[in-house]
């Protein structure tokens, strides 16, 4: 009996100490990760720069507009259509 209580309690010394160090790795990804991130905020803000006059001439005109908003509908009322249940 006492050689099963000795095998016993070297298992879970070893578990502690497995589930030990896979925690303090995960804790270090982390970390490491949240680091990352801030190195990437840091190096790469994420606000975009303001538009510049010139960006804005690419914009379609209201009538072409309008006719995209029209086939958009047309297509997705279509799409609708087939793919109710009856």
């Amino acid at each position: 009996m006492g050689e099963e209580t000795a095998l016993l309690g070297e298992s879970l010394v070893l578990m502690i100490v497995g589930m030990g160090i896979v925690f303090a790795f995960l804790l270090l990804l982390v970390a490491l990760m949240h680091g990352m991130s801030w190195l990437a905020e840091r190096l790469a803000p994420l606000q975009p720069e303001p538009a510049s006059d010139g960006a804005l001439a690419g914009v379609a005109d209201d009538a072409r507009a309008e006719g995209l908003i029209a086939v958009i509908a047309a297509a997705v009322a279509r799409y609708r259509a087939d793919h109710t249940r009856r």
